[in-house]
């Protein structure tokens, strides 16, 4: 009966994201939903698309093993991007009426920046796309009793999200993610009273939890703990903010004052909703410690759904699985989307001067189609945790990207040689570090690499600028 739930709901959900790809005529409502989206709908598809298999999943078992100092990078860092996105970036991003955030670097620094900047944001989700993937064939594992396997999940989910991406981009991807986050709001909820109640009430956790050191936030005072805190947190914070999924909702809005209020309203409604699943794997530690006892070393993600089917009832089985479904939908169609039509504009169409809107309309599509299944192979053959693959992810453009996006905004100096020199700068020590630094350095790769992107914008920009003025001084010698 649940695997029959879980399957109806599947359907319902495609035939709805089926139904609004009707509203797709051209590549500019495939990829931003052609600007016309209400405040609600974007304040959901913000939220659903950060609410994905990682804070379902990933988060509760880091939680469990290293309390709140573990989950700095998510969801504190996580939230606090979509803060910051919609205070700082959203409006200015806005009024340049791009399609994507590589439009903004070509325009800002150039057609090299561009590229090098666009490959980056590629890469970067190939983990995090994998990490939904990987948590769709462990959901569909999970409520068959292991009649799918999980590869075959992998497979039927990546295909299934798929279809309806397919045709109706950005329109049905907020479309479903706004009746995904009202299950997400629900389920949550209602698993979150059933399973407080056999814990003998919300306080009876939280105490047992405070008691046992799991809201040790703050790292001690030790400069290697304390530098190791302070990547994990921006890695997220900052390194998400050039991420095309992101610009995606703040240009798909219908005015500014929406994209900058829903991507602060969509950050805060995450930021909460994050700590119930937190919550409820926590209760499963005093309602059935055995059973934690034998995952938290084995498989720590599969700690929450084993709990589920085994201590609550089917209603409550029905209802979290549909919600968990929802975050991951919601989250792997923005994300399959989102490398797609990036690529598509600031890869393939420069490459093809002259074409037509509908021929980049079919483009961002084959694409769609090649990205699901390569990060479908490779989440069908990497061992790494979900929390892990989607926090690696924003390295790549914590030290890419992100230092021309800010000086590209608020330094008016800031030129095309700092960008590439900015790029190359994080690159190298960012690769350089991983290879060669200790097991623990006393500097993390990411802050590394970041620190040193920095360094070649100002290096980059200032050498061009004083060069100018050498110039201009000899030659008022001259006269």
């Amino acid at each position: 009966m649940l695997i029959g739930f879980v399957i109806l709901y599947w359907l319902i959900s495609i035939v709805i994201g089926l139904l609004a790809a009707r509203n797709v005529n051209n590549a500019k409502d495939f990829a931003i939903a052609g600007r016309h989206l209400p405040f609600h709908i974007v304040t959901a598809t913000v939220f659903a698309t950060w609410f994905g298999a990682e804070t379902v999943l990933g988060i509760p078992a880091v939680f469990l093993k290293e309390g709140l100092h573990g989950v700095v990078a998510d969801p504190f860092g996580a939230s606090m991007c979509l803060v910051l996105v919609g205070l700082f970036f959203a409006a200015p991003l806005y009024r340049m009426k791009l399609l994507t955030i590589g439009d903004f670097y070509r325009q800002r620094y150039g057609r090299l920046a561009e590229m090098l900047i666009t490959f980056s944001i590629v890469v970067s989700y190939l983990g995090w796309v994998s990490a939904q993937i990987s948590a769709l064939g462990l959901v569909f594992h999970v409520v068959s009793f292991g009649e799918i396997s999980k590869i075959a999940g992998m497979w039927l989910g990546s295909c299934s999200i798929l279809i309806y991406t397919w045709f109706g981009g950005m329109w049905a991807v907020a479309i479903t993610d706004f009746i995904q986050m009202i299950v997400i709001i629900v389920g949550m909820l209602y698993i979150g009273n059933e399973v407080s109640s056999q814990a003998g009430g919300v306080g009876a956790v939280v105490t047992h939890a405070s008691q046992s050191g799991k809201f040790n936030f703050w790292p001690p005072l030790d400069l290697r703990e304390i530098l190791s805190f302070f990547a994990a947190w921006i890695t997220m914070m900052l390194g998400s903010i050039p991420q095309q999924d992101v610009f995606q909702r703040v240009q798909s809005s219908r005015t500014v004052t929406i994209a900058i209020w829903a991507a602060v309203l969509g950050g805060c409604l995450y930021f909460l909703f994050a700590f119930i699943p937190m919550f409820l794997v926590y209760a499963a530690t005093m309602i059935d410690p055995n059973m934690v006892a034998s995952l938290i070393d084995a498989d720590p993600q599969m700690i929450l759904p084993t709990f589920v089917l085994q201590s609550a009832p089917l209603i409550a089985q029905i209802v979290f699985f549909g919600a968990l479904l929802s975050a991951i939908k919601s989250c792997a169609s923005a994300t399959l989307l989102a490398p797609s039509v990036i690529f598509a504009e600031n890869i393939l169409k420069p490459m093809r001067p002259g074409m037509t809107d509908s021929t980049l309309l079919r483009t961002m599509r084959l694409v769609t189609l090649v990205f699901t299944v390569l990060v479908t192979l490779y989440a069908s053959n990497t061992s790494s945790s979900i929390f892990k693959m989607v926090e690696n992810a924003y390295q790549v453009t914590l030290v890419v990207a992100f230092v021309p996006l800010v000086c590209g905004i608020y330094w008016q100096r800031a030129n095309n040689q700092g960008a590439v020199f900015s790029i190359f700068f994080g690159l190298a020590v960012w690769i350089g570090a991983y290879v060669l630094a200790s097991p623990e350095p006393l500097i993390p790769a990411q802050l590394a690499g970041v620190l040193a992107s920095g360094v070649g914008m100002v290096l980059g920009s200032l050498m061009r600028n004083l060069k100018v003025v050498k110039f201009w001084l000899i030659k008022q010698n001259r006269v």
